[in-house]
């Protein structure tokens, strides 16, 4: 075993539970600018996941978190 092992991958959708959080896109109203965000359900805060610049992010975002794309919100 060496001096830096690396740690097992834990699903990044186990980091946001669906009971406190939900998807969100946070677009620009000026420059149209897209980013998947997490928002607690609770307190309203956006955490920002990662810029949408193609379809195939937001592919991405929703295969990593496990979401659904109708499920997604988009908030300005």
């Amino acid at each position: 075993m060496g001096l830096f092992s690396k740690r097992p991958a834990l699903s990044r959708a186990a980091t946001y539970p669906n009971s406190e959080y939900k998807p969100v896109i946070r677009q620009s109203i000026c420059t149209g600018e897209k980013n998947a965000c997490m928002k607690h359900i609770a307190t309203g805060r956006l955490t920002e996941i990662m810029l949408i610049k193609t379809d195939a992010d937001l592919d991405a975002f929703c295969r990593d978190y496990g979401v659904d794309r109708r499920d997604i919100e988009t908030v300005y």
